[in-house]
């Protein structure tokens, strides 16, 4: 057998195995920033024996949109098992507001898949009689339109938190004024200096 032949049956080899872990690999998406591989496995083990989790970068807002990630799990069935357990019930992880929800992992969604054997990329300029010509003008169109949305809604849940951190921060300092308020009140009526004196407490006049 030739050298070549040799490097193609390796390849479709090495293929078939990636599609077989993509077929036990399921995407799980509304996680915790917060949760880690560890977290996750320990909340997968009651059903799952999961061998593998690898997180899907998020470089647009990394701290507070929800988490992505691709679970291997053992075998087939597990996979199976558990997207239908989470289509069926509720599964939270640290306190998230929203389930997590689970499916069928897809060969695009892995950054690091091999070749497909026999597959091969040609790039061109296309020709604006080109008949592909339009069909590549839409997707752009569409890559900005979504690029555009993309970019208000991260706006809108900046200044959403902004002002739940405003209120927060008005919320704590109303209460430490009437901190303030009902110790200025002992100290004024001399409230403190009484309770001092009964249980025998030092006072400073500071």
């Amino acid at each position: 057998m030739s050298m070549r032949r040799l490097l193609m049956a390796a390849s479709a080899e090495e293929y078939a195995a990636f599609e077989e872990r993509v077929r036990r690999t399921v995407y799980m998406d509304n996680l915790s920033p917060q949760v880690t591989e560890n977290v996750l496995k320990a909340a997968l083990d009651q059903f799952v024996n999961a061998i593998n989790v690898q997180f899907i970068p998020n470089y647009i807002n990394p701290q507070s949109l929800p988490r992505a990630a691709l679970v291997e799990m053992e075998t087939l069935k597990q996979a199976s098992a558990i997207i239908a357990e989470m289509a069926d019930s509720p599964f939270m992880v640290l306190g998230m507001p929203r389930p997590v929800r689970a499916r069928a992992a897809e060969v695009e969604m892995f950054d690091s898949r091999p070749k497909k054997p026999g597959r091969k990329i040609t790039y061109k300029w296309l020709d604006p009689e080109d008949p592909d010509f339009e069909v590549a003008r839409k997707i752009k169109v569409l890559t900005r339109k979504h690029a555009s949305e993309t970019e208000f809604l991260l706006n809108q849940h900046q200044l959403k938190e902004e002002e739940n951190l405003a209120n927060q921060q008005l919320e704590n300092l109303k209460a430490h004024y009437k901190k303030y308020e009902l110790i200025d009140g002992v100290l004024s009526d001399n409230t403190a200096k009484k309770l001092a004196d009964r249980y025998r407490i030092p006072l400073s006049d500071a």
